[in-house]
């Protein structure tokens, strides 16, 4: 799917920036793991913390205090910060609970906010992931990735 993601950028001439917490950057990495990728990846940006979220991408310290920055709310504001500032056509931002530790009985281990699209045209997926921490940061890039393709690829019809 990497790879159709690729192509459709390349094809579009279009650009793609991603605002990362709980995959650390494994999703600017994938993208980036092409030859040629300079042509459509723009920036990234790894807002692991609130204070980061806030300052880098505009999330609201309301939005943060309450839904917590695994939420809906969250990855949205992720997102439209993040093409806001990049001036990307496209845009990928991710939240979550990678685990082992920090779920609970409302938020479980697993559960990942994924928000794509571009500035006029995104949407919010709501994921719950199993497996350890890795598996869970590897199906959140594999699915984010997916999505977009799709988001894509139907905006285009």
């Amino acid at each position: 799917m990497l790879t159709k993601l690729a192509d459709l950028l390349w094809d579009l001439g279009m650009t793609i920036s991603t605002a990362e917490s709980c995959t650390g950057g494994l999703i600017a990495g994938e993208l980036t793991s092409l030859a040629g990728s300079s042509d459509y990846f723009h920036e990234g940006y790894v807002t692991y913390s609130n204070d980061i979220k806030e300052k880098n991408l505009g999330v609201s310290h309301d939005t943060l205090k309450q839904h917590g920055a695994v939420s809906h709310e969250c990855c949205k504001e992720m997102l439209l910060g993040l093409l806001k500032r990049s001036g990307s056509d496209f845009g990928i931002a991710v939240t979550g609970i990678a685990g082992p530790g920090g779920g609970s009985k409302e938020k479980p281990v697993g559960l990942v906010y994924i928000g794509c699209g571009s500035i006029n045209d995104y949407r919010i997926y709501e994921e719950h992931f199993t497996g350890n921490r890795d598996e869970v940061r590897r199906q959140t890039v594999n699915q984010a990735i997916c999505h977009l393709t799709k988001q894509i690829i139907e905006s285009r019809k």
